[in-house]
């Protein structure tokens, strides 16, 4: 039997395409998929050459230096490479208990209608755009976030990490983490209920029939089973936020120090970077902003792939 299910399969791999409207399908996607990976490769190869002189020029100092100066024709990006991914993370270590949560509830508790009113409504948070975010997070959600970070400062401020001196909140990493948590969160929770509701069923009811709890299911059999597929939400999570650009140059006050203190007002960015110093760049300084979107390309594309790799295998497992 099994045998001729896998002869079926492969057969099934292998169907000719017959008639004009296949032939003409196929061709149209082969011509799509063709022209996706073009599009990357062009855009790789532009961005290599345009920033080549860069790295040419500035050598390893550009990955480990922490001074920006077109006068002097010396560009580093260590501290807004490192405070990319420190607001990532900020942002995540929030997103990803509200993500989990949301998830289960939606999956495990929720009625049928509660339960797409909530998708639907995590869907359209995904759909707003970035400036609208941003906007809103610079004059509704900082001023709030910076009593907070003043709150926290006050309780735990001899803790590494939630160190000010200079008295003033807003500006930064904690609230840039807050807006980028807030547009990690659809994404996080998407791929976390997908991979939750793909769970046997009946290891589920298994569990509830031996006297297990909501909560002793859900931290026993549900997350244990589904930790690849939700591994790999986390980190396309964070991918996004190392990548985001407008919501954080709205809140996140730029400064060329690397800043471990997500209370003090000051951290970097990358993409937030790139944007604000497009405009009043040099040619030179304009290939080092290159240089620094190459940089960031390569950090996003290292964690997405690790994503998909995570990603595929859970499904593999799950469908074994």
């Amino acid at each position: 039997m099994a045998k001729s299910q896998e002869s079926f399969d492969l057969v099934d791999l292998k169907l000719k395409v017959s008639g004009r409207g296949d032939r003409l399908f196929f061709g149209a996607s082969k011509i799509s998929a063709y022209f996706a990976f073009t599009i990357i490769f062009l855009i790789i190869i532009f961005l290599g050459k345009a920033s080549a002189s860069t790295f040419k020029a500035q050598g390893l100092a550009f990955f480990t230096g922490s001074t920006w100066s077109d006068s002097d024709v010396i560009y580093q990006i260590l501290p807004m490479l490192i405070g990319s991914i420190f607001c990532a993370l900020i942002g995540l270590v929030i997103a990803v208990p509200i993500s989990i949560a949301t998830a289960y509830f939606i999956e495990f508790m929720a009625t049928s209608r509660l339960a797409k009113t909530l998708t639907n409504v995590i869907d359209l948070l995904a759909a707003i755009p970035s400036i609208v975010i941003a906007i809103w997070g610079k004059f509704v959600l900082a001023p709030v976030l910076a009593q907070w970070a003043e709150l926290l400062n006050k309780q735990f401020g001899n803790i590494p990490g939630f160190g000010n001196e200079s008295g003033q909140f807003f500006g930064s990493p904690f609230i840039a983490g807050w807006v980028l948590a807030i547009m990690m969160t659809p994404i996080i929770t998407s791929v976390i209920r997908e991979m939750v509701s793909s769970v046997d069923k009946e290891l589920i009811n298994a569990a509830t029939a031996l006297g297990g709890t909501k909560f002793s299911t859900m931290r026993r059999v549900i997350f244990p089973t589904a930790r690849g597929g939700i591994t790999g939400g986390i980190l396309l999570g964070l991918g996004r936020g190392v990548g985001e650009t407008i919501a954080v140059l709205y809140v996140l006050n730029l400064v060329f120090v690397v800043n471990f203190n997500m209370l003090e007002n000051y951290g970097g960015a990358v993409a937030p970077m790139i944007a604000a110093f497009y405009g009043e760049s040099s040619e030179v300084g304009i290939s080092a902003l290159l240089a620094a979107g190459v940089s960031l390309f390569l950090v996003t594309l290292v964690i997405n792939g690790i994503a998909q790799i995570v990603v595929g295998r859970f499904e593999k497992k799950m469908a074994s």
